[in-house]
């Protein structure tokens, strides 16, 4: 009798699943039980699952207005949504409203996911502006980036997103493309460094960021986004799937999404070897794939890969894209009931989907909280965040006699000219508009800079940033005339492409042919040195261009990457020294349209040791007969108002095996007068090799504030499994013999050679 009242006590409290699983609340579905094992609530919530309902997991609803919810969801539940054209608290409360929806008015009540880009900030107006990828690389400060993502994902978490659709991890090796502006640069090893503190970030207010374009997608042919990328599988191992291999291992994203770009004329997004086998077979990735826009149609209207809509859905659902964010997928339900496509493909799908909603604790709590948006969002402490990244982020690349920083009581007037010296250019996605004027423009930094201190600013901007319109450039030439020193803020600008952008000369979608400097430009800087007066240029572009004349002729030459709303205050304070630059090159600076691809990191065969010597127009010589293939500015470059030198350098172990680390200890010296911050850089060489391997590697760095007059020892450590190659077979292993270790403060100003052995 005992036996068996203790068996009914047990069964009070424990009901035993046909899977096993103890269930510990009879009252409620084993998938509602918070207690439960992950893996069996997706399996009990699948079963109970419709076919209609499962095929909506597989897709995105964009989001409208709060009152809009019933009459866009109709009671039913979709994997993901989104909303890219109101406000931040706007938003909140509308994703407050459709969880509760979700949740009460559903079958089931599955919560949504709901995602938002969120490169430079969250793309909901009213956000925190943050400085734009391309200028967080040039930071070359990871744990700077980190506190950037994690001041964002605050504002996410507030508003109630809980899916980043960054970072993005393309290598921007072809410049013509329009969206450089959106990478880290044009080196895997720091795009991998500065996206696992990018994705970190976001993490700590439980958010899965999304990094993309799953993968090979950032060197289209010409330029042109959308087109296939050649290359080989040694290529597509050891440049391009490099940061996913780190982002991947080291944070564990919930969520990657696909390109809508071909890799040697294989469509990814429609290919089961990249977004099965390799993405998750060898890079043990576990999430879910999010379509890029377009990404699945595209196999039959670009690729031409399939004949139908429905065959393109069916080759991306078995190739791996779980969720589609067009409405191919509408087509999955009907492809079932006819026999065309096995169950098991949409099965596999839902489970990643759902897998990612209970991971992300949605099912208890998928809500943001509204009432704390206004005192996140866009806060003074998050302005702040945005500025200190500009000020990391600005890169001085000339300063002739240290005209720089600018001498108040010897220049009581100075000209600020050029199509961007008022304007505040973000880049592509963020919130705003093409003709916003929001944040700090160039001219406006030096107003609040310049205050009551007596020097007169003196503006026109003396064409704009595209046409052949050269009327105004006397405007700007009288603004010099009067002046002791012009400022000429030159550049490109580009806008969220789903803000109807126009006459943007980078961004998404807007390639150039050419990377010279866009409009008549070039004609305004002519004018201006003519005036025989100081020329000091301020680039801010989402891309490098084509420069030398800018380089032989300016007194100074300053590089912004599109700073976030304070990026003309930054400017302001570097001009005047109230900042002491450090940034550095993230991505090479080409002679000319034909000097490019100009990446540091080519092979050895690419470029000056088996050609002659640079020619001329005057006097032409072989190869590049009038000029030479080296880059204007080399990856790495960066100037700062202190002195930096690099006094001694040591290696722990010379002689290492493959479980070995390389360790060095490098000692620098600020021999200048003020306090700044020096990028230590670490490059590799292997020697000899099998196959070919780039001149250099860059293998470690650390930004280091250095006080005026002091020495730092900084240790870099390289782990000997980095130097590694895909031999002639494609299996990654690293060769025995001798690595030339190369350090210094920039791809082509090396201090110190070392050399380790590797047996």
């Amino acid at each position: 009798m005992k036996i068996i009242t203790l068996g009914i006590l047990c069964l009070s409290t424990l009901i035993i699943t046909t899977s096993g699983t103890l269930k510990t609340n009879p009252d409620i579905p084993l998938y509602k039980d918070k207690k439960a094992p992950v893996a069996d609530r997706v399996e009990d919530l699948l079963k109970r699952m419709t076919l209609k309902e499962k095929v909506e997991q597989l897709q995105n609803r964009a989001s409208g207005s709060a009152e809009e919810i019933d009459r866009i969801f109709k009671g039913e539940s979709y994997g993901c949504t989104h909303e890219m054209n109101r406000s931040a608290a706007e938003c909140a409360d509308m994703y407050q409203k459709l969880q509760t929806y979700m949740l009460t008015k559903t079958r089931l009540g599955i919560p949504i996911l709901t995602a938002a880009e969120g490169i430079e900030g969250i793309l909901q107006n009213n956000s925190t502006i943050f400085p734009q990828e391309l200028a967080q690389g040039s930071t070359f400060n990871p744990a700077l980036i980190n506190r950037m993502t994690s001041a964002a994902g605050d504002e996410a978490q507030v508003i109630g997103i809980h899916q980043i659709l960054s970072p993005v991890l393309d290598i921007a090796r072809e410049l013509r493309w329009g969206r450089v502006e959106e990478t880290f640069g044009e080196d895997p090893y720091l795009s991998a460094e500065m996206g696992v503190a990018f994705v970190k970030g976001y993490q700590k207010s439980s958010i899965t960021c999304t990094p993309k374009h799953f993968m090979a997608h950032g060197s289209p042919s010409g330029g042109l986004n959308c087109a296939n990328v050649s290359g080989g599988e040694r290529e597509l191992r050891s440049l391009y799937m490099y940061p996913f291999k780190r982002v991947i291992a080291e944070t564990n994203p919930l969520a990657v999404m696909s390109c809508y770009s071909s890799y040697d004329g294989v469509a990814m997004s429609g290919s089961p070897y990249y977004m099965t086998d390799i993405l998750r077979g060898e890079l043990g990735f576990k999430g879910y794939v999010y379509s890029d826009w377009g990404s699945v149609d595209r196999l039959q209207t670009f690729h031409h890969a399939v004949d139908s809509q429905e065959d393109a859905a069916k080759m991306a659902l078995i190739a791996g894209i779980d969720l589609d964010i067009d409405d191919a997928y509408t087509k999955l339900e009907g492809m079932i009931a006819s026999g065309k496509l096995d169950m098991k493909y949409i099965d596999q799908a839902v489970r990643r989907v759902l897998t990612v909603k209970f991971n992300l604790g949605l099912f208890e709590n998928p809500y943001g909280d509204p009432a704390k948006v206004a005192r996140v969002v866009h806060s003074a402490a998050n302005v702040s965040m945005a500025k200190e990244v500009a000020d990391e982020s600005a890169i001085l690349l000339k300063n002739s006699n240290n005209i720089l920083p600018l001498n108040l009581s010897k220049y009581k007037s100075i000209a600020v000219v050029g199509p961007n010296s008022d304007q505040t250019i973000f880049g592509d996605y963020s919130w705003t508009d093409r003709d916003t004027k929001l944040g700090t423009t160039l001219l406006a930094g030096l107003k609040e800079v310049m205050g009551n201190k007596g020097t007169t600013l003196n503006h026109a901007d003396g064409c704009d940033w595209w046409s052949q319109d050269k009327s105004h450039i006397a405007e700007a030439v009288k603004a010099v005339e009067q002046s002791d020193i012009a400022i000429v803020a030159i550049g490109t600008r580009s806008t969220f492409l789903g803000r109807s952008p126009k006459n943007s000369t980078s961004g998404e979608g807007f390639d150039l042919s050419s990377l010279e400097l866009p409009g008549v430009q070039m004609d305004l800087l002519k004018a201006i040195k003519a005036t025989g007066k100081p020329m000091v240029v301020v680039f801010i572009a989402g891309k490098p261009l084509a420069m030398p004349w800018v380089k032989d002729n300016a007194d100074a030459v300053l590089v912004q990457w599109y700073g976030g709303e304070k990026q003309g205050r930054t400017l302001a304070d570097i001009l005047t020294g109230a900042v002491n630059p450090s940034g550095h090159l993230n991505v090479s600076f080409p002679r000319s349209t034909g000097n490019t691809p100009s990446f540091y990191n080519h092979y050895v065969t690419d470029r000056n040791e088996p050609f002659d010597q640079p020619g001329s127009p005057e006097e032409p010589k072989g190869h590049y007969i009038f000029d030479r293939p080296d880059p204007l500015w080399a990856f790495g470059e960066g100037m700062s108002y202190s002195n930096f030198k690099y006094v001694s350098c040591s290696v722990k172990d010379s002689v290492l095996n493959a479980n070995g680390t390389i360790n060095v200890e490098v000692e620098v010296e600020n021999t200048g007068n003020r306090d700044g911050k020096e990028v230590v850089q670490l490059y590799v060489r292997d020697k000899v090799s099998s196959v070919a391997t780039p001149v250099q590697q860059l293998k470690a760095f650390k930004k280091e504030l250095i006080k005026a007059g002091t020495r730092v020892k900084i240790n870099l450590q390289v782990p000997v499994s980095e130097l590694g190659l895909y031999n002639d077979r494609m299996q990654y292993l690293v060769e025995s013999g001798e690595f030339d270790v190369q350090i210094g403060g920039a791809s082509n100003l090396i201090a110190f050679h070392k050399t380790v052995t590797v047996r």
